[in-house]
C-alpha cells in the first residue's frame, strides 16, 4: 500500500536574509506573514505557504524552480521589470530571486491547479474563473468541476 499524494502544502526557499526576502517578494505579491524570525518566515497564500529559510551559502538554481499562480501575470511582469529583475529567456515568466531561487509566474485561470471555492472567496478572489482550456484539461483527467461550478 502507498499513501496518496494530495497536493503540495508548502515549499521552502533558501534565502540570505529573511527581511530582504519579505521585501523582495512583497514588492510583487500579496501575502500574509504568519511567523517570522531571523532564521525563517512563513508567507501564506490562502491555504498554502512558502517557508523562507536563511542559508548564506545558497547556490543558484539551473532548472529546478517553483511555480507561483497569480491573478495578473502581466502586472507581475511589469513590476519585476520596474524592480530591475532580469527575466530569463524562454516561453515562461521566469526569473531568479536575489538568492538564486528560480521562480515561474503563471496565471491561475489558465492552469489545472484549482483552489477550493471557499478558499478563493476567503482570499477575495472568488471572481476568478478557469479558462475553457483549463477546464477541458481538468475534465479530460476526470477532475473537472460540476456543471454549476466553473472554478
Amino acid at each position: 500500500m502507498k499513501a496518496n499524494a494530495i497536493g503540495i502544502n508548502h515549499v521552502a526557499l533558501e534565502v540570505g536574509n529573511i527581511d530582504e526576502a519579505l521585501k523582495f517578494y512583497g514588492n510583487f505579491l500579496n501575502f500574509e506573514v504568519h511567523e517570522k524570525n531571523e532564521m525563517q518566515a512563513f508567507i501564506y497564500f490562502g491555504d498554502q505557504f512558502i517557508n523562507f529559510t536563511k542559508n548564506d551559502n545558497r547556490q543558484p538554481d539551473q532548472k529546478r524552480h517553483i511555480g507561483i499562480a497569480v491573478d495578473n501575470k502581466e502586472l507581475v511582469r511589469q513590476t519585476l521589470e520596474q524592480m530591475g529583475v532580469k527575466l530569463l529567456k524562454g516561453p515562461f515568466l521566469d526569473f531568479l530571486d536575489p538568492w538564486g531561487n528560480r521562480v515561474e509566474i503563471t496565471t491561475y485561470i489558465n492552469i489545472q491547479y484549482t483552489k477550493a471555492d471557499h478558499v478563493l472567496q476567503g482570499m477575495g478572489l472568488g471572481h476568478l474563473k478557469k479558462t475553457e482550456q483549463a477546464l477541458a484539461e481538468l475534465n479530460a483527467r476526470g477532475l473537472g468541476p460540476k456543471k454549476n461550478d466553473n472554478n
